[in-house]
C-alpha cells in the first residue's frame, strides 16, 4: 500500500490487514479509521484471525454417533430416489432386439436412445411399445428422457469438444432413416 497511488483496493488493505504484526484492537481501530468503507471486511477479517483453532482429538462418543446416524438416517430418508435408466441397462443385442420387435430401422432406435427425439412428439403407443421391449414403463422412460445424453461410450476423434444437438420430431427421425410413407403413418398413428 504506497501513499503515492491514491486509495488501495479492498484486496490490498486486507491484506495488509492480515500481516499486521499487531492484529490488536488498536489496529484495527486504525483501520477502520482509514478506510471506513471496508469496515464490514476489516471486521470480519479480525474475527477470523482473533479466533482460536479447536481441534477435539477425543473420539466420539457412542451417544454422538448415534445422534449423527440417525440424523443421516433421516436425511437419506428424505432424498428422492435416483430411478434407474432404463436405457443404460440394455446391451447392444437387446438394442438390435428393440429395433426388430418395433419393426424400426436400428438408427431410430439410436435417436430414441440417445433421446434425440423429442418426447412430445413420440405418440404414446408407440412410447407404450418401446416401453415393453426395453422392459421398462413409459413413467420410466419419460422420466429418464431429459435432455439430450451424450453416449460416453461412442468416442472418435474430433477437433472440437462434442456437444448435445438439438431435439428433433419423431417424424422427422422416421424420414432421416428412409422410413416408408406409409409405415410412417402407421408408426405415427395413435389408436390401433
Amino acid at each position: 500500500m504506497s501513499p503515492g497511488r491514491g486509495r488501495p483496493s479492498r484486496e490490498d488493505v486486507l491484506d495488509a490487514f492480515a500481516v499486521e504484526s499487531e492484529p490488536g484492537r488498536s489496529t484495527l481501530e486504525r483501520y477502520l479509521r482509514l478506510y471506513p468503507e471496508y469496515a464490514g471486511e476489516l471486521i470480519d477479517l479480525s474475527r477470523e484471525l482473533s479466533r482460536e483453532a479447536y481441534e477435539d482429538a477425543a473420539p466420539l462418543s457412542a451417544a454422538d454417533r448415534a445422534l449423527i446416524d440417525a440424523a443421516w438416517s433421516q436425511h437419506a430418508k428424505a432424498m428422492p430416489a435416483a430411478a434407474a435408466d432404463p436405457f443404460a441397462a440394455l446391451t447392444v443385442d437387446d438394442w438390435r432386439a428393440v429395433a426388430q420387435r418395433l419393426d424400426v430401422p436400428r438408427q431410430v432406435v439410436t435417436a430414441l436412445r440417445e433421446r434425440r427425439v423429442s418426447l412430445v412428439s413420440i405418440p404414446r403407443r408407440f412410447l407404450a411399445r418401446l416401453a415393453e421391449a426395453m422392459r421398462s414403463s413409459v413413467a420410466q422412460l419419460e422420466s429418464s428422457w431429459g435432455p439430450a445424453h451424450l453416449i460416453v461410450a461412442r468416442s472418435y476423434k474430433a477437433d472440437s469438444k462434442p456437444v448435445t444437438g438439438e431435439q428433433v420430431t419423431f417424424e422427422q427421425v422416421l424420414i432421416d432413416a428412409g422410413v416408408p410413407a406409409e409405415k410412417r403413418a402407421r408408426l405415427l398413428a395413435e389408436a390401433d
